[in-house]
């Protein structure tokens, strides 16, 4: 389904027009929150554990973490409680429900060094989302020392020393088993590091839904689960034609399997035709790879390939002619950075306006050439383009190292898509789409380490095109692109393990995870 993403001040924000727009009491949030959270831990832990100690700062989120602890209490628990603030410095919910402990005789202690038995539960209860700098002190302390217990270990609505709009930590940060969060999960939850500090990620509703939006809607989605209805619809009347003719351009003398495996993509994504122009030497390969492809292959030698030469004519025609029965194009996997490379670009930018995927060596060659991102850029105001980048390339084509992109992916590739004035899968752990004209940006979080092995890219952009090649909008086919390849990533993971798993295996599971969504 689909799940927005918020940042900290969008929820604060949210919680806020909660409270003040929909007269909900800040306090009955709490206890709902608290009341979701013990029910979680009760479901997952069932109640063989007994012996719990809460972690608390003086900000909200330490007040959810001692209304969970007084709900345990009350349930037969034994709950010791550490509040690392200073009363003085809680805000009021939070020294409201201390009063409450208090009035049961609960035993709360200022240091974590108070702690007087081994424990099965601990709950962290130190900063919710609004943490935005690294953990110091007592409260670096105290985190270290709850990654130091063999007990389970929950997290209030994110590990303490997580940065919510981010998943950065900065010195000591909080390793959960499991991580109940509260309205709609965070951005930082989903971000590397930040989602491995997560464990169990579960979001729990306590009376914060869209409606406390009030027409502010995030930025950012995903999709969890098993998503229906991203699939365009096919016709029953239909033919091979009705469903879309891709011309991809791939594979050069020494990367045959770039076209192979960029080509039975876009078949498996529903094309209905496809054209591979590819080198001659990998002619017999492509065919036999995929035999239901058209094929129009050049010559190799730089020597004897010139676009502008007489004896290149015959070749020139047949491309261009491709061109005009394509209804989308792929260019770039494995075709390399040399003249012949270059041209084939130049011409599929300059000369056609049809729906354009640019992928692996066509970014890097685009990167090179300002020029050519000019008319490109033009060119895009009426046409559908669609960048696939790995975030090295991305970092080229931006104009940054890759450390840089990998910072400010949620950023950068925004800025990308402005202005080149076309979509952006900018590929990394965590794979982004943005739109330059869209209110929304996805966010993957399908697939798994297993995909990251040579071939997997060929198998998106191809998987990208044959979507595009059906009509539906860049954006549409870009997203939905996305969220197929990872998800066949993780039926291939489950089938041949991550360690073993090849490109061709995330194209054998392409139809599984197809059916699953249809």
């Amino acid at each position: 389904m689909k799940e927005y993403l918020v940042t900290a001040s969008q929820m604060k924000q949210y919680d806020k027009n909660t409270i003040d727009v929909h007269r909900m009491p800040s306090l009955l949030l709490m206890e709902r929150a608290a009341l979701v959270t013990v029910e979680i831990l009760r479901e997952i832990l069932g109640k063989g554990h007994k012996k719990v100690v809460v972690v608390s700062g003086g900000g909200n989120n330490g007040g959810d973490g001692l209304a969970v602890g007084r709900l345990l209490l009350l349930e037969g628990y034994a709950v010791e409680f550490v509040l690392l603030a200073d009363y003085e410095q809680c805000t009021e919910e939070t020294k409201r429900q201390l009063e409450i402990l208090q009035s049961y005789g609960a035993r709360i202690y200022g240091t974590i060094e108070k702690v007087t038995y081994d424990m099965d539960i601990v709950i962290d209860a130190i900063f919710g989302v609004g943490l935005s700098r690294p953990l110091e002190g007592r409260y670096a302390q105290a985190a270290a020392w709850i990654n130091a217990q063999r007990a389970y270990v929950c997290s209030i609505d994110i590990p303490s020393g997580v940065q919510a709009d981010t998943g950065k930590t900065v010195g000591e940060a909080v390793q959960a088993d499991l991580t109940v969060t509260y309205g709609f999960y965070k951005l930082g939850q989903m971000l590397y590091p930040g989602t491995g500090y997560c464990g169990r990620l579960i979001r729990g509703q306590m009376g914060i839904d869209e409606r406390s939006f009030l027409g502010q809607n995030p930025l950012w989605y995903t999709y969890c689960g098993v998503q229906k209805g991203l699939l365009p619809k096919r016709v029953p009347d239909g033919n091979k034609g009705t469903f879309g003719k891709a011309l991809v351009i791939a594979g050069s003398k020494q990367t045959c399997g770039a076209a192979m495996l960029a080509a039975k993509s876009t078949f498996s994504t529903g094309a209905g035709m496809v054209k591979v122009v590819t080198a001659l030497e990998n002619r017999d390969a492509v065919l036999q790879y995929v035999p239901e492809a058209m094929l129009l292959t050049y010559e190799a030698k730089e020597d004897k390939y010139a676009m502008d030469t007489d004896s290149q004519t015959a070749f020139q025609t047949a491309f261009r002619e491709a061109l005009s029965w394509a209804d989308c194009i792929l260019i770039g996997p494995g075709i390399g950075l040399g003249a012949k490379a270059k041209r084939l670009l130049r011409i599929c930018i300059e000369e056609s306006s049809l729906p354009l995927v640019i992928d692996a060596d066509g970014l890097n060659l685009l990167a090179k050439d300002r020029e050519l991102q000019e008319i490109m850029t033009e060119k895009n105001r009426q046409r559908k383009t669609i960048l696939t980048p790995h975030i090295g390339e991305f970092a080229r084509l931006y104009g940054c190292d890759t450390a840089m992109g990998k910072e400010y992916l949620t950023q950068y590739p925004q800025i990308l898509s402005k202005k080149l004035c076309c979509t952006v899968i900018c590929k990394d752990a965590r794979t982004v789409v943005v739109q330059a004209d869209d209110e929304t940006c996805y966010l993957n979080t399908t697939g798994n380490a297993g995909m990251a092995a040579a071939g997997s890219g060929d198998v998106l952009a191809g998987m990208v095109t044959g979507l595009l090649a059906q009509g539906i909008s860049a954006s549409e086919a870009a997203v939905t692109g996305v969220y197929l390849h990872g998800f066949a990533g993780d039926l291939a993971a489950e089938a041949m393990t991550q360690e073993a798993m090849t490109a061709g295996d995330i194209i054998s599971q392409i139809p599984s995870a197809i059916r699953a969504c249809l």
